[in-house]
């Protein structure tokens, strides 16, 4: 039997349909929310080059954020023993109950990620893991998100995420220090801003950080580290001192003498 007669029942490549996509949406009165930054893929060659390039197969399982109209969660369900896709906006259930009809294999739960219990999602969702973590995620919780995940005590084996090409290359400031300590980052391919709909106002890259496991550096207390490192970028346009005294709120005398210390004074 071939891999195309033994692909799941449900939408699969039809959704990279821009007409199809608005038919669906439009017939379940869907509409796009700027706040939660929903931008659907529409390009038909990235979702299962992400889902090939995720590590699904050495994985009990996939952990997917933000399913969207779930284009990448149908090409995960082909290759994964298990999905497990988390999905804030109860809009889009609906939608999600219609294209993955048939994908007995995937599980959408309703929730935040930056809220839930991870480690217990694990635990119920796949046995404990270990699991490999793939999504198209809104820009404005692409760092949140990866340095979540990178904090908590999971059972990870890699973390497959599209972000915006300028973090793609820089590794966003805050995540590129806690990415280095528990990952091996890499980009694997360009998306350009057509590939979604609506379009965003710039390309994109997917990228895999695959989980070390030992880090490069011992570090006394990993919760300061992690929380020095999301402070010293939190605010781009301030120094160094101003945005980790603002962050950690410890006087901005303390933290210049600190990092003069490190032979890092009036560090940007």
């Amino acid at each position: 039997m071939s891999q195309q007669e033994n692909k799941k029942p449900g939408w699969g490549g039809r959704l990279s349909a821009p007409g199809a996509l608005r038919e669906l949406l439009g017939r379940h009165g869907f509409h796009f929310s700027k706040s939660l930054g929903q931008n659907f893929l529409i390009n038909p060659s990235v979702c299962p080059r992400m889902a090939e390039a995720c590590g699904a197969q050495e994985c009990a399982g996939v952990l997917e954020v933000g399913p969207g109209v779930g284009v990448l969660t149908w090409e995960l369900s082909q290759v994964a023993k298990k999905v497990c896709a988390v999905e804030l906006d109860t809009r889009l259930f609906p939608v999600l109950e219609e294209t993955l009809a048939g994908c007995d294999n995937v599980k959408v739960i309703h929730g935040d990620v930056m809220k839930l219990d991870l480690s217990r999602l694990v635990q119920e969702e796949f046995g404990g893991g270990p699991i490999c973590v793939c999504a198209n995620l809104p820009y404005y919780i692409t760092s949140p998100v990866i340095l979540r995940l990178l904090e908590e005590e999971l059972p990870l084996r890699a973390i497959t995420v599209m972000v915006q090409k300028e973090a793609a290359a820089r590794l966003c400031g805050a995540v590129s220090v806690a990415v280095h300590y528990r990952s091996v980052p890499r980009v694997l391919f360009p998306v350009s801003r057509g590939s979604f709909l609506p379009p965003p106002k710039v390309d994109s890259a997917v990228i895999r950080l695959d989980l070390r496991e030992e880090p490069p550096v011992e570090v006394a207390d990993e919760a300061w580290f992690f929380r020095v490192a999301r402070g010293a970028f939190a605010q781009r346009r301030k120094t160094a001192a101003n945005s980790l005294s603002s962050a950690l709120g410890i006087p901005k005398p303390q933290v210049e003498a600190a990092l003069a210390a490190v032979g890092a004074a009036g560090a940007r």
